[in-house]
Parts: structure tokens; sequence; C-alpha cells
């Protein structure tokens, strides 16, 4: 499961302290040819860079976008500096099924991410390198943590949180019924309700650690912390800076408030265990947490298939599916509802549907059981994918081996960058790449993931290092939508003064909507 970009932008007051001395003693580098240095060996097109910095400044707050720029004129395959990092941009599908498929091996490594050794313990599974750790770290998350009997068993979880989530936005659109000030700030209850999911999921139902207290607040700062580059992971000499900025120093905050917490977490369940108190079951009656689950794992040892999983990497895993299943929520039910809202006739067309499925089934609410047969529903949630990744780069890999991309020359240890944003608004593969169409994704194969050798929307990757999460969070971004959709009608406030809503990005772990969504909701009964 993706967890965040450590290919994140510097940001541009770090920029501003670097640029000062260098741009007074260098200048513009000369633009070498391709094939220098590697034998003859055609590297792919580079654009001009600077010294020290190489291609850095050029990613600007919106470097997905800005790469998107320079794919359209050097090509589907770039090679940028990144201090002295050398990184390989994949900008289309063809490229992005050679690395993930036809060249998949090659390609399976991670570099190593200063930033997630720092809060992940160097023993997670998303920033793991190639290797038998990450095989047995994967292993242990594919068929203990996210199998489908799995993700059935937290049914219960998803179904209590959607309807409280509908229980918030009903208090406010019911406090002033008659006036359009009862504005829904979405982005808030959206956030709320995928925390909850995720900390029961993860910590269970009683162990008090859910989002009261302001654990929200701090996992929210872990993930942002998460999703920020370091200079000196580029330009090591320039590592001061990241003192200077205080990277270091939040980065031991951090990491030292998440591992006082996850020991808490792991000797609680621990201790219940010791007392009788160990949660057993099968399928949906299986009400274990995956703190148990990997504690089961960890104790059965060869029992369970030789997997070695101990304390560090209970910890590792946790953070893992708690930023990943997060953030790719709350991020694509956000940019759903915004797209919605801009296209209110697409709205109105999925509700019909969801509202002619539930009143069909004889129910009055949405329940896990409809989601299957709600086709233009999961139309929508493609084509949101398809247009906001919520990894809008997905999680840098590294060669393993010398190897090619599209006919060019790939060194081994190069760092590459697969753009799932460009490639999802690839002109030349899409009719009308621009607009939100769900239409297109109707007839289409009903999986999530990558499926029939298309890779013209890559939002969870694909190959060794797809996301293995895909399965978790698309069940809570149903149930959610579905539920906001049948409950309510919603609009624009009139206080806004706006026929459209701002659709902004705002560059961090994902790419979000820059302002909080805030809509007026209507409760709506049949």
């Amino acid at each position: 499961m993706d967890v965040s970009s450590p290919f994140a932008f510097v940001h541009p007051s770090l920029l501003l302290i670097l640029l000062v001395p260098i741009f007074s003693i260098l200048f513009f580098t000369k633009k070498r040819h391709p094939s220098s240095g590697n034998g003859g060996r055609r590297l792919p097109p580079s654009p001009w860079g600077l010294p020290i910095l190489g291609h850095l400044p050029l990613l600007g707050r919106l470097p997905h976008r800005k790469l998107r720029s320079l794919a359209e004129r050097h090509g589907p395959v770039m090679l940028l500096r990144l201090g002295r990092v050398p990184t390989i941009v994949a900008s289309s599908a063809a490229a992005a099924q050679e690395a993930m498929k036809t060249r998949d091996l090659a390609f399976a490594s991670r570099p190593a991410v200063r930033m997630a050794e720092r809060l992940l313990y160097g023993r997670d599974m998303a920033f793991a390198p190639y290797g038998e750790y990450w095989r047995q770290a994967r292993r242990v998350c594919v068929l203990h943590l996210l199998s489908a009997r799995r993700v059935a068993s937290f049914g219960r979880v998803r179904e209590q949180e959607a309807a409280a989530l509908l229980d918030r936005v009903r208090r406010v659109a019911c406090s002033r019924p008659d006036d359009d000030n009862a504005v829904v700030n979405l982005t808030d209850e959206i956030i709320s309700y995928t925390n909850a999911v995720i900390s029961r999921a993860t910590f269970g139902d009683d162990g008090g650690y859910g989002i009261n207290g302001g654990l929200a607040e701090v996992f929210a700062d872990f993930e942002e912390l998460l999703g920020t580059a370091t200079v000196g992971e580029f330009v090591p000499w320039l590592a001061w800076v990241d003192t200077l900025m205080g990277l270091d120093a939040k980065a031991a905050r951090m990491s030292k408030i998440m591992d006082g917490l996850l020991e808490q977490v792991i000797a609680d369940h621990r201790q219940r265990r010791l007392s009788g108190g160990r949660l057993v079951g099968d399928g949906e009656e299986d009400h274990r947490d995956f703190v148990d689950v990997l504690l089961d794992v960890s104790e059965a040892g060869e029992d369970a298939g030789g997997i070695q999983i101990d304390t560090v990497g209970i910890k590792a895993i946790v953070l893992d599916m708690f930023a990943a299943a997060t953030d790719t929520t709350y991020t694509t039910l956000v940019w759903a509802m915004a797209e919605l809202i801009n296209h209110p006739a697409k709205m109105c067309k999925l509700q019909e549907e969801i509202r002619a499925n539930v009143i069909d089934n004889g129910g009055n609410h949405m329940n896990g059981d409809n989601l299957s047969k709600l086709h233009y529903l999961r139309a929508v949630i493609k084509e949101t994918l398809r247009m906001h990744a919520p990894l809008p780069l997905l999680l840098p890999r590294e060669t393993l081996e010398d190897t090619e991309l599209l006919g060019y020359h790939v060194p081994a240890r190069t760092r590459v960058v697969i753009n799932a944003w460009a490639i999802g608004r690839d002109m030349e593969t899409w009719e009308r790449a621009e607009e939100f169409m769900p239409e297109r994704f109707v007839d289409g194969p009903t999986e999530y993931g990558v499926g029939h050798d298309d890779f013209r929307s890559v939002p969870f990757g694909a190959g060794r290092r797809g996301c293995p999460g895909v399965g978790f969070a698309v069940p809570s971004i149903e149930l959610a939508l579905a539920s906001l959709l049948y409950h309510f009608d919603w609009e624009l406030p009139a206080a806004a003064g706006a026929s459209k809503l701002d659709m902004s990005e705002l560059y961090g772990l994902s790419v979000r909507l820059k302002a909080n969504l805030c809509l007026v909701a209507k409760p709506w009964s049949p």
C-alpha cells in the first residue's frame, strides 16, 4: 500500500537559502549528449539543470504538473538530476507497463528515503528494498491483514463509522434547516471517518486509541512529515539545511511520540491476551485488529510459513497500514465529492442509482451488501482516481540492475518515478482527458487496480510493488460516498458566490483539494 511520496518538492524557502549563494558563483551547465559516459548506450533525454542542485529547482510547488510539462517537451521517459540522485521519470502508459510489468523485477527495489527510515524504523513494507525481508513483510500484509476475509471482517466497523459520519452531517444540516449558513466542513468530517475506520481496524474498538485526545492531529503531523523530502537526501553536504529548518528535530520528536504510542498499544494487547482476552474467530465473526493479527503471526513463528515479525516489525507495518489507508481514502472521497458538485447532472445520475438500489432492496440506508450493484458509483470512483491519483508520483522505485525503458538505457541503482497523474490525463490515450466523464468506465473491468494490460490509469501502481491494500481502501470509499449521496442533496453555499468549486491543489503527503470542502447538505428521504 503506497504511503507517501518522498519525491515531494523541496520547499521554496529551502531553495532560497540555497540559490542565493549558488547563483552568485555558478551558471547553467552545458547540456551533455545523452549517450556520454555510458559506453555509447543512449540515456533518456534530460532538460537543462543547475550544478549541485541539478533539476530540483524545476519541480516547483506542484511537481506532478511540472514534470508533465517537461515530458511534453522531452518525451515520456526523462532523466533528471535531483542533486546527486539520478532519477528517471516515466510519464506514459507504455513506459509504466514496461517498468511495472515487462521488466518489473529490474525495477522492483526502493531507494533509501531518509524520512521513512527515521519514522518507520527502516523495517516497513512499503519502503523496504527488494529482498527477503520485503517478501516476508508483504506476505504478512497480503495473507494476514489485507485478505478478502480480513477486509470483510471490518464490515461492521465501516458501517458503524459511516452511520456516525451521517449523524455528524445531519446535526449540522438540521441545526438551521432554512439557513444556507448551515455549512458542513465535509473535509473534516471525512477525515474523522477515515481516521476512525483505520484506528479501529488497527488498534481495536476498546483500546482508547481512536481519534479522540488529539491522536488525529498527531497522525496528521506524522503523515505530513513522512511526505517531506530532505535536502540531505539529494545533496548530502547540504544536510545541515534540514537541521536549520528543524526537520531533524521534528522527526526525532515524532518518532518518540509514535514509538511510545505503539509500545503502549502492543503492551495492552499482550496483557489482554495473557488475561484470557485473546480474540479468535473466522470470516466476518473474526474481530481481531491488525495488532492482534500481527502478534499471532509473530508468536506462530515457523508455523506461519517461516515468517518472523518482531516488535519493531509490528510497529513499522502498523504505521504503513495507518498512513496508507487514511490518506488514500479521504483524499479520494473529497475529490469525488468536489467533482460531483461541479457536475450536478452526474451527481443526480449517481444519486438515482443509489436511491433506487436501496429502495428496491427494501431498506432505508446503504450497507456493504448493496455496493456491488452500484456500477455508476464504481465508475465515478475510477474516474476520480484517474484524474486525482492519491499519490500522483508513485513511490519511487530503484533499479536492481542495468536495464532499459522504452529503448533508453537505465543504469543499476537509478531512482525511477512514475507520474501516475500525467498518465491518467494523457491526451493521446484518453478522449477529453481533462474532463470528468465517469461514463468511460461503466462498461469496463470491475477491478480498481490495473487489469487486462491497461496501464492508462495506475493510481495504485502495479507489479511487485503495486499497492496490496486496494481491497481495504475501496469498500470504505464506496460506502461513505454512497451513504452521503443517498441521505443528502448537496450544493455550494450561496454565500460563496460561485457556480463552481475551486479545484486548486495542495501538494503534500498526497495531492489534495487546497481549500476545505464546505457544502450545504439538505436531508433527503424517500
